[in-house]
């Protein structure tokens, strides 16, 4: 028994010269030396008073408290401070009465103030109670003057013998009629607590005190504070005793003295507790946890993060404190609480909640000791500890707290104090031990985990207090008479006696000596292990679903290769590699190949070699950089066993191929994979058989039996493992440089990640190719030294070996002499590999590549350039899970090809990875104007190719490329291939986008096709650099500053320019320029015809007036065309000719404009030819202002109205709207008065109709007149940035960049999210609006925001549904022309089409408008003339800058262009390339079309009714985008010319099916509909060429007018005539009609006049037989045996592929089918009994089915001959 002396020391209050503050001063201190096992702590006089030595005027009450401080040796010393106050006459009162009179009057001094005096005892344990009565108790006798002398108490008190530990209890008096009794620990490895925890847990709440012990754990600064002295002290006490069974080992001061503030601002840990006097200089610290004991509030600064507990554990102690805290809790709500439910005392409390966190890190530690390397037994035992393998094991490697509490300082000491085997053990070595299986069942019911902490408390309690009943403390205090507190009374503490105390000191010391010595024996054991970790995992631990299968794959797929059978392993490989990355199949994987090892070797061919290095990399690629599954360590000796043989004795080891994983680079692992070694090798030296026993297990019995041994047999065992560490060392410097040292030194190629070489290479990347020197020292890589160079990864491979070295050799003690030899053999081994390695290089470049997959060349438009050519690349599978084979169907993703970057798209080409489907050709293209984002992303492919780095390009075409550059293709390639693509898709100005550019650029390529050996990086970049500025001459390039030279100059212009001098040309300032300036006045006339001619066309159309006469018509028309903006000088976006009217003078208008943004004044651009209402547009209005509206002097008749209208100019009265309420409420949504969001008729129909509505914004709209007859209706439109947001959440629905299984990331919940419907419905709910109002003959000005953007949809959609012209071909490029690009719909800036517009991102504006387009066409399929394939197309082309219509901002600016915009060549105009086209093949035209007579559209917009536009989410792979329609139709004629064989193969008939799949194939080409189809054979028959397809049609269409008139008159006699018919679903290119012509094509058809209008067609329409007559006549069929011949109408249908007959040619109902599918042949018949008479034998034909013959008759030869073709021609179609 150790025992631990006091001393005492009295320190007195003293004056500083100068100073304000005083300082204390030790008067006495006893013993006068130091005790030799207890160092007297230096500083003690600024721990009594912490803030600070004051005198005060006032006597204070005595004060306790105690100070903890930390020696050098990281011992603590309990400062237990008693401070009690004594008179002194005022020091200022004298200084006062000199000093002159006036200098502060009214202040006046005490003639008496009070000092403070200490008595401090000092101890190395912590008795806080014993303390404070023995001070008490010298206190008491020297006030109340009792009779025992202070020297004989405080030499007692010195002599006491307190023992450490062990229970016992000892009895103490200092003789003066006082007794205590102090119990000690049982055992002293537990922190004794007394009630601090609980207290501490009163006063801060549970959470925050778990956020502190969290904080404590992780290592952040944690800052008491409080008033109380004694409760810093107890908070910070309860702290560490929570962190049992870790130790804490940073600074920890309990309570800081004032003057040593700054200590605050340490970096290191720790846990500190302030005086709240000096709360605001706490204030500025940025990264302390502050605790407030007083207020009960933890602060976390902003800039700390506290990793909590994991999950279920943080959520169960919680639960558990909650109990025990607030037993009360739980029965709270019972309606019968049991009477005693009071929480325990504070003691036991304390006690408990100790248990719960005893508890807590019995969860969190349990199976540790399974994760220790014992490294050394003799001398004294080694350990270290297995990180990665803990926290693989327990499925932990992501848990941020527990990973952070393992690299801790805390978590170290555990290890080195509680590793050791063989030591005395405690209840936390018991929790762990036996109790963790019954921690493992409880943990999900509370009740049974209350009962084990109570166990657990009891034990704490036990051997805190281990005689409970003997509290026996009879201790005087000083009496409390009534003078007690008068100064005269108390006297000075009066000097002891030195030597009287030290006589009793050397007296007690002597009796010591001659004491007999007390032997306590340590109770040393062998620490138990617990359960082992694996079994725990398992009930954690994910299983893959069908794990069984995938295992028994991968053990197939090893066989195959080893017994030779490789293509059966080549079918297997893409399953192994997706099995590789569950845990249990690469564990799998390493035991199998194991089982291949013989000898520490295995010799395989060179496919076998491939094989399993691929397997391999594919293993080790899911290992993270810790390797907490341990497979690179299985599979560590592994690669060294697999080899091949490349020459005469020359081999390759599989190490040379799996090198590029990180995990080779983490010193960790291989200092893990060394103890790891070293202790299997310690334990063989000990166990002759290898036996079961755990290592720890063997090392607790070593040390036990160590100090039986002789000297002799100690050094012989100490040598024995010294020099088995050595060789390891020696074994593992050896794999180290296999695994570091790249095949081909002389490349200065090195991993260099996370440690290898020194500071000076910090890069990150590894380099695989020869251009860069990411490892060398010196990068002077041209001079051509290989040697110089190989030595640099040398060099660095030697560091890396030698920093390992040096680390294990010190921890696990090897000799210096050894140490020394290991370091001078490293560079020899380095060396020696190295030259293995360059034989096998060398040998290696003489094997036949790896066929890498030959890269595809794109097909390009004319015009249209490479910039870089292809790539290698990866294209990965994003989150559309068809292409990858998860939804059925070839798994066609991941594809290996290339990239290639063309001065219009960027294209992948290449074919899918998996060999089954390898034949197949995927391509992914989309224009590069249309790239929305670009992302930097690092992939890892399951192959052996390691992939450095990958780019996700999203495109708004609904197009995501997600690729991974190949390893040949160099980092910096990818670099300039990124900056490439910025060029192109933000030029400097719109004369650089491709639909200028094309077919104007040099021919010059980015090469990077050759890799120069010696190049460096500077030179290849200058190159790339150079020939970048060449290709992208096109973009505004300029020296500085110059105007803009004329386009054809341009080319020869830019070889003068400096490459160096890049810089932007300033856009001319808009603002400057007026039109004159810009073009010559003669052109002007016509270029500013040619771009009105739209309008102009319309207006005309419409009568709206004509050009020709406006200036000398006559007045009474409505309306004119005014030129005031002919110069566009009014409106920069408006056009030059505007309809405004009559009345106006233009002088007025230049007024108005300015009341409206953007000068966008009202302008009339519909009138509805049967209400004679107009539909203006303009913008909103200015916040204040003159709002400019119509206005009528007097209320004429509603059909003069519109011609007396007048410009008005009102001002904003702010009066209350007065329009009616129902309008606004139908638009905010409130009540639906019709079921498709029309409105009610009442509204309509009420006496006071307004003459104009104005559809305003709500924010902006605040007035009316009642009596002008015009009314505002405002509504609240959607704001550009909510349909930009809108878009990405609606790409990102379409197109996921990557796969989830979340519920809340599903492809519908996706597309809620996004609004994009929403914002649909509320376009279309306007729309519909205000088309019902016009045609109820009320006009609308539409007038929204800027006038450009919602305006435009708006003012669009009313006139498609209002005037059915627009929904046709002419009409609706005239609609697009005239609304969209003449009146400024700024298509480059919504569409981030130049740089200068690029930080506005794309927001789809126009794309929205088609969208509505295509929710109207699918409600009324045969009102429009166009298909969807047309609204696709221009959905793609408006963004593809392939054509020039959609470029610039308005008319302005495309005059401004000039010439080089106006050009008319085909290349620049879309309508043009579209009219062609459409001459050529009906892809554009609808079937379907069939219009009603000035039909008024009001299409559903709710959302329900709306559908997801298939532009959105449709693919074809096989071809990219259809929308490049030359491309498709050249890609085609490609692959059926491939298709086509050399020699024709007559063996097996050609079956003609064909296998559809989802996204590879075009499903509307491959299954086209009907009306395609019959346009083919028509055209066949009649031998047209396709180009007169429109002929045909109309031919057809013109024939079967008449025969279905001509048939009616016939038919109108007999029966009704049927009017059901069926609309299929449309499908995309080709046409929206699979099946049966329109009604004017179809045979039985109503007559056209008096027809229903379409809406009540479109509820009529329900399925029935529907009629498909390719052939059809009379035949004469006989009947069964002694049946006749009987006359049947035949109906060969070709599309159910069946021949039906009916009774009469009218009849609906079918009396028979014949299957063609089972017919076998058609032959000539003859005739038979009973054949109809008169007929040639020619007639007749036999129909031979699987079942039966039918026989018929034809009334005569040639119809028969023409039935059996038709028959035939039906089968060989199959």
């Amino acid at each position: 028994i150790s025992y631990r002396h006091l001393s005492i020391v009295i320190i007195s209050y003293g004056e500083v010269p100068g100073g304000s503050e005083g300082q204390g001063h030790i008067l006495q201190r006893f013993p006068e030396k130091d005790w030799e096992d207890n160092p007297f702590p230096q500083g003690i006089e600024l721990f009594c008073q912490p803030n600070g030595w004051q005198l005060v005027p006032e006597r204070e009450r005595p004060s306790f408290f105690v100070s903890v401080l930390t020696d050098i040796n990281s011992e603590r010393h309990y400062c237990a401070c008693f401070t009690f106050w004594e008179g002194l006459d005022n020091p200022l009162k004298a200084e006062a009465s000199e000093v002159d009179e006036d200098e502060v009057p009214g202040l006046v001094q005490p003639a008496q103030v009070f000092a403070p005096k200490s008595l401090v005892l000092v101890s190395r344990l912590d008795h806080t109670e014993v303390f404070r009565n023995c001070l008490g108790l010298i206190y008491t006798v020297h006030v109340d003057s009792l009779s025992v002398p202070l020297e004989t108490v405080i030499g007692n008190l010195l002599t006491c013998v307190i023992p450490v530990a062990g229970g016992s209890q000892r009895t103490i008096t200092l003789g003066a009629g006082d007794r205590q009794v102090i119990q000690t620990p049982i055992n002293d490895s537990l922190p004794v607590s007394g009630s601090s925890v609980a207290h501490l847990f009163r006063q801060l709440g549970i959470v925050n005190v778990l956020y502190l012990f969290c904080a404590a754990l992780t290592e952040h600064k944690i800052l008491f504070l409080s008033s109380s002295y004694q409760r810093l002290t107890d908070a910070c006490r309860a702290l560490l005793a929570i962190m049992f069974p870790l130790k804490y080992s940073f600074t920890y001061v309990p309570i800081l003295p004032g003057k040593l503030l700054e200590v605050l601002s340490t970096p290191t840990p720790f846990i500190i507790g302030v005086n709240s006097f000096f709360r605001s200089e706490t204030q500025e610290l940025l990264d302390v946890i502050i605790a407030d004991l007083d207020g009960g509030t933890v602060t976390i600064p902003e800039c700390v993060h506290i990793s909590l507990l994991p999950d279920p554990l943080l959520q169960q102690t919680q639960t558990a404190l909650s109990m025990v805290l607030d037993p009360e809790l739980e029965i709270a709500d019972h309606a019968f609480p049991p009477s005693s439910t009071q929480p325990s005392t504070l003691k036991i409390q304390d006690k408990e909640i100790r248990a719960v966190f005893l508890w807590l890190f019995g969860q969190l530690f349990h199976g540790y000791r399974w994760c220790l390397h014992i490294i050394r037994i003799h001398p004294e035992p080694v350990i270290r500890f297995h990180k990665a393998a803990f926290l693989g094991q327990r499925a932990l490697t992501e848990d941020d707290f527990l990973m952070k509490v393992l690299d801790g300082m805390a978590f170290a000491g555990f290890i080195s104090e509680r590793g050791p085997p063989y030591r005395p053990t405690d209840l936390f070595d018991d929790l762990i031990a036996n109790q963790v299986e019954r921690i493992r069942q409880e943990e999900c019911s509370p009740h049974k985990v209350m009962n084990h902490i109570k166990e657990l408390a009891e034990q704490l309690f036990k051997n805190e207090n281990p005689y409970p009943a003997v509290a026996m403390h009879k201790v005087q205090q000083p009496a409390e008479s009534p003078g007690h507190n008068d100064p005269k009374n108390l006297a000075i503490f009066p000097p002891l006696d030195d030597v009287t105390v030290q006589l009793f000191i050397d007296h007690a010391a002597a009796k010591l000596k001659t004491a007999p010595p007390v032997v306590k024996a340590e109770l040393n054991g062998m620490v138990p292990s617990g359960p082992p970790l694996g079994d725990i995992v398992d009930r954690h631990g994910h299983v893959l679903a069908n794990s069984a299968r995938r295992l028994e794959v991968v053990r197939n797929c090893i066989t195959y290769i080893f017994d030779n059978k490789m293509l059966e392993a080549k079918k297997l490989m893409p399953a192994v590699l997706r099995a590789l990355k569950g845990r249990a199949a690469r564990v799998c994987l390493t035991q199998e190949l194991n089982q291949h090892v013989l000898q520490n070797r295995a010799v395989l061919d060179d496919q076998q070699f491939d094989y399993i290095v691929r397997m391999m990399n594919c293993t080790l690629q899911d290992c993270s950089h810790m390797d907490e599954h341990g497979i690179a360590a299985i599979l560590l000796p592994l690669v060294t066993a697999f080899c091949r043989k490349l020459g005469a004795g020359i081999t390759q080891f599989a190490y040379c191929c799996v090198q590029e994983h990180v995990v080779w680079t983490n010193m960790q692992f291989w200092e893990a994979m060394f103890y790891s070694d070293v202790q299997n090798h310690i334990r063989a030296l000990y166990l002759e058989a290898d036996g079961g026993e755990q290592s720890t297990a063997l090392a607790s019995e070593q040390s036990r039996l160590w100090p039986t041994l002789s000297k002799e047999q100690q050094s012989e065992r100490v040598q024995k493992e010294e020099s088995t560490v050595f060789s390891q060392a020696i074994h593992y410097a050896n794999r180290m440089s296999y695994l570091l040292l790249p095949l081909d030194t002389s490349k200065n190629r090195l991993l260099n990640r996370s440690g290898i070489g020194d500071v000076e290479s910090v890069s990150n990347s590894y380099v695989t190719n020869s251009i860069a020197g990411s490892m060398a020292e010196s990068y002077d890589t041209e001079s051509g030294f290989e040697d110089a160079e190989s030595s640099d990864v040398a060099n660095s491979v030697v560091r890396f070996i030698n920093r390992f070295v040096d680390k294990v050799c010190n921890e696990s003690g090897v000799t210096n002499e050894h140490l020394k030899a290991l370091h001078t053999m490293i560079p020899d081994i380095v060396q020696m590999h190295i030259e293995t390695l360059d034989a096998v290089h060398r040998e290696s470049k003489r094997l036949p590549p790896i066929q890498k997959p030959k890269l595809l060349r794109p097909i390009l438009l004319a015009g249209e350039e490479l910039v870089m050519d292809g790539m290698r690349v990866h294209l990965i599978s994003d989150g559309r899970e068809e292409a990858t084979g998860a939804l059925g169907g070839p798994p066609l993703l991941p594809a290996e090809g290339a990239i290639f970057l063309t001065t219009y798209r960027l294209i992948f080409k290449g074919t899918p990875n998996d060999p089954l489907v390898g034949e197949q050709v995927v391509t992914r293209s989309f224009p590069i104007a249309s790239l929305t984002k670009e992302k930097r992303i690092s992939v890892s492919l399951s192959m052996d190719q390691f992939i450095q780095e990958g780019l996700q390009l999203r495109s708004c075409t609904f197009q995501l490329l997600k690729i991974a550059f190949d390893e040949e293709v160099a980092s910096d390639l990818a670099e300039v291939f990124r900056k490439h693509m910025h060029k192109l898709r933000y030029p400097q100005h719109v004369q650089g986008t491709f639909a200028f550019t094309v077919g104007q650029s040099g021919k010059t390529l980015v090469e990077h096709k050759t890799k120069d050996k010696n190049q460096s990086i500077k030179t290849l970049s200058k190159n790339l650099v150079k020939s970048a500025k060449r290709t992208i001459g096109r973009q505004y390039v300029t020296r500085k500053k110059y105007s803009p030279p004329t386009w054809e100059n341009r080319s020869s212009l830019q070889s003068e320019l400096d490459e160096d001098e890049l810089s932007v040309s300033e856009e001319l300032d808009q603002g400057s320029l007026t039109l004159s300036s810009t073009i010559r006045s003669s052109d002007r006339q016509t270029m500013s015809n040619v771009v009105e001619r739209a309008c102009c066309r319309d207006y005309q159309r419409l009568g709206l007036g004509t050009l020709s006469n406006s200036l000398t018509r006559s007045k009474n028309e409505p309306f004119r065309i005014s030129t005031v903006n002919r110069m566009y000088t009014v409106c920069r976006s408006y056009p030059g000719l505007l309809i405004v009217p009559q009345s106006i003078p233009d002088s007025t208008i230049q007024r108005i404009s300015r009341c409206y943004r953007q000068n966008r004044f009202p302008v009339v651009c519909w009138r509805s030819s049967r209400t004679k209402a107009v539909l203006l547009r303009s913008a909103g209005l200015h916040a204040k202002g003159v709002v400019g509206f119509f206005k009528s002097p007097n209320a004429p008749s509603a059909g003069t109205t519109h011609t007396k209208r007048k410009w008005g100019s009102i001002r904003g009265s702010g009066r209350l709207s007065a329009y009616n309420p129902e309008v606004g409420n139908r638009l905010s949504c409130k009540e639906s008065p019709q079921p498709n969001g029309g409105p009610s008729e009442a509204l309509f129909l009420r006496q006071q109709r307004a003459y104009l509505y104005i559809i305003g914004d709500k924010t902006q709209l605040k007035v009316t007149d009642s009596f002008q007859q015009w009314e505002v209706v405002p509504i609240e439109v959607c704001d550009v940035r909510q349909v930009k947001n809108s878009f990405k959440k609606l790409m990102k629905a379409c197109v996921p960049s990557s796969a989830t299984s979340e519920p809340s990331m599903t492809f519908h919940r996706c597309l809620e999210e996004s609004e994009w419907m929403c914002l649909l419905h509320r376009v279309l709910q306007v729309s519909v609006l205000v088309v019902e109002l016009l045609d109820t003959g009320s006009s609308v000005m539409v007038s929204l925001e800027d006038g450009w953007d919602v305006t435009t949809q708006v003012v669009s959609l009313v006139q498609l549904l209002s005037d059915p012209y627009y929904r046709t071909f002419d009409g609706f490029r005239l609609l697009v022309e005239k609304e969209w690009l003449s009146f400024g719909h700024r298509f480059s800036h919504r569409g981030a089409q130049t740089l200068a517009s690029q930080s506005s991102g794309f927001t789809p504006v126009f794309l929205q408008f088609l969208d509505c387009v295509h929710q109207i066409h699918l409600q009324f399929p045969m009102e429009f003339e166009f298909s969807q394939y047309y609204l696709k197309f221009l959905a793609y082309h408006y963004v593809s800058n392939r054509f020039r219509t959609f470029l610039l901002d308005s008319d302005y600016e495309r005059i401004e262009l000039g010439e080089p915009f106006l050009r008319s060549t085909d290349k620049g105009r879309m309508w043009d390339y579209i009219d062609r086209l459409n001459k050529k093949t009906p892809i554009f035209f609808n079937y379907m079309f069939s219009p009603e007579d000035e039909e008024v559209l009001r299409p559903y917009s709710f959302i329900s009714n709306l559908k997801v536009w298939d532009f959105y989410t449709e693919e074809t792979l096989s071809e990219g985008p259809s929308y490049d329609w030359e491309l498709v139709q050249r890609g085609r004629q490609e692959r059926l010319a491939e298709e086509v064989p050399d020699k024709p193969d007559t063996t097996t008939p050609k079956s003609q099916r064909h296998i559809v799949w989802p996204c590879y194939d075009s499903r509307s080409r491959v299954v086209p509909d009907s009306i395609t189809k019959l346009l083919q054979s028509l055209e066949a028959e009649l031998g047209l060429p396709p180009e007169k397809w429109k002929d045909t049609w109309d031919k057809i269409k013109a024939n079967q007018r008449t025969e279905s008139k001509l048939e009616n008159r016939v038919r109108n006699a007999g029966q009704p005539e049927p009017s059901n018919q069926r609309i299929p679903p449309s499908s995309g290119v080709g046409s929206s009609i699979n099946l049966a012509m329109d009604r004017e094509t179809s045979t039985t058809s109503t007559p056209v006049a008096g027809r229903p209008s379409t809406s009540t067609l479109y509820s009529q329409f329900q399925s029935t037989e529907s009629e498909n007559r390719s052939f059809e006549g009379i035949l004469y069929k006989k009947g069964a045996l002694l049946k006749p011949w009987k006359p049947r109408w035949f109906v060969l249908d070709k599309t159910k592929h069946q021949l039906r007959y009916y009774e009469t040619r009218q009849d609906k109902e079918c009396k028979g089918v014949i299957e063609l599918a089972e017919v076998e042949s058609v032959i000539p018949g003859t005739p038979t009994m009973g054949a109809p008479k008169n007929i040639e034998e020619k007639a007749f034909f036999d129909l031979k089915t699987t079942k039966r013959v039918y026989n018929f008759c034809a009334q005569d030869s040639p119809n028969a001959q023409l039935w059996m073709d038709s028959i035939q021609s039906c089968l060989s179609d199959a």
